[in-house]
């Protein structure tokens, strides 16, 4: 490794991620002549969605094609007696019919509105310039907005191979299996970026301390202004084959990286649990019943303030984890779970969240895109990173892999009445 440092300013460009300020939808993975513009759904402004009085109390997982304008007890049908049985069957009016009306109208639409209910409003990257600074293996890491700058870093550990992909994570993984594999290893420490409290402590607050943005987010941020470093300091890594990992608070905070930047090739969040992939309905299938009530109360800060209006009715969010995963396609998403946590609810991401989600996913032509590792052990256990690197090098190192990522073990098949509208997956016409 040369001992000479390499300094590199990123100005304010605007990168392809998926901020406050909703973007051209990403177009399919298969090229296809273009279709005619979508009459998209109306979408509300900022600040301006309906609170949970104005939405159906939904005890199965609301349907990912339904658009919010016409989830709302105030759209047309939203009085009858039957709409919301006709909302969670599948019924609704108006739906997302084809892939290109996803890509056009619905993603753009879901990155929103998840922004708006959990995440809080991403920051507006153009604003910001990036200063990266590489000595060796660390790389430190300015980012200035609006006359403020916060400051933290990040440590590298390459492989042999080179150009290599890489894996960044929060609070530590697997390391050797991935060098050895090929794949290279950035961590950076989360506290440096937002502290896990309500203390507004960290190079994010550094610069958008008074926004009401979940600390998941802050440190999404944090992902991806390593990634900015990274790929302006080390040419030893290829910046389009990317992936972002943590487990627990971490791995929620990983699903919201990858969720927010399409540059993000493979989203890994491991032992993840509520307000990560974790369902807020049917949470008690297994571990500590974790639920939005008690996820919000004992760390309120991981998400807006929003969300903490849906206390007491979150089945009244028109949304659930496998909404968060089927906004990430058709990027690839692996998801961990042990069936020996004691904490996070396992089996209902396992059977209930992940078939949802790849109902999308396979409706969209990529099915082999996103896989669940469910797995022995315990709540992060490191098992659960070599679990996953079979697909991880499937997705980053283009390798024909065996493991069979639909296997759920020992919680058997999914259970699909939680999903009713599995039976009206839309038709091509």
């Amino acid at each position: 490794m040369p001992s000479t440092k390499c300094v590199a300013l990123i100005g304010a460009v605007v990168l392809p991620f998926l901020g406050a300020a909703i973007p051209t939808a990403p177009a399919p993975v298969q090229a296809q002549a273009p279709a005619p513009a979508a009459a998209c759904a109306p979408v509300p402004s900022a600040g301006s969605y309906p609170k949970w009085e104005k939405l159906p109390k939904q005890t199965t997982l609301p349907d990912p094609w339904l658009p919010l304008a016409y989830t709302t007890t105030d759209s047309e049908g939203g009085t009858s007696p039957s709409f919301a049985g006709d909302v969670m069957a599948g019924k609704g009016k108006n739906r997302i019919q084809t892939p290109e009306e996803w890509y056009q109208c619905r993603q753009p639409e879901l990155l929103q509105m998840l922004q708006e209910y959990q995440y809080g409003y991403y920051p507006d990257h153009s604003q910001e310039t990036v200063k990266a600074t590489r000595s060796g293996n660390t790389v430190n890491i300015e980012v200035t907005a609006g006359g403020k700058t916060g400051k933290f870093s990040a440590t590298l550990a390459l492989p042999s191979t080179k150009p290599a992909p890489v894996v960044i994570n929060i609070g530590g993984m697997s390391n050797q299996p991935y060098l050895q594999a090929g794949i290279a290893v950035v961590g950076f420490d989360y506290t440096s970026v937002a502290a896990d409290s309500n203390s507004k402590t960290g190079a994010f607050w550094s610069i958008y301390n008074g926004k009401d943005i979940g600390v998941l987010t802050a440190w999404a941020w944090g992902f991806h202004r390593v990634l900015d470093a990274v790929n302006a300091t080390v040419p030893e890594i290829d910046p389009t084959r990317v992936g972002v990992t943590g487990c627990s608070r971490l791995g929620k905070a990983a699903l919201a990286a990858g969720l927010l930047d399409k540059r993000i090739t493979l989203t890994m969040p491991m032992s993840s649990g509520v307000q990560g992939l974790g369902p807020y309905r049917y949470h008690g299938l297994s571990g500590q019943d974790e639920t939005l009530e008690n996820s919000k109360s004992g760390a309120g800060w991981w998400t807006d303030s929003t969300l903490g209006t849906f206390v007491n009715h979150a089945e009244n969010l028109p949304y659930d984890a496998h909404t968060i995963a089927a906004a990430i396609a058709p990027r690839a998403l692996v998801i961990d779970q042990g069936t020996g946590d004691a904490f996070t609810n396992s089996k209902g991401t396992a059977v209930v969240v992940y078939p949802a989600a790849k109902l999308v996913y396979d409706w969209l032509g990529v099915p082999d895109q996103i896989a669940m590792s469910v797995r022995g052990g315990g709540h992060c256990d490191m098992s659960g990173f070599n679990s996953v690197l079979p697909f991880a090098q499937k997705i980053l190192l283009n390798q024909t892999i065996t493991k069979d990522y639909n296997d759920l073990g020992s919680y058997g098949s999914p259970m699909s009445t939680t999903y009713p509208w599995a039976t009206a997956v839309p038709k091509p016409a």
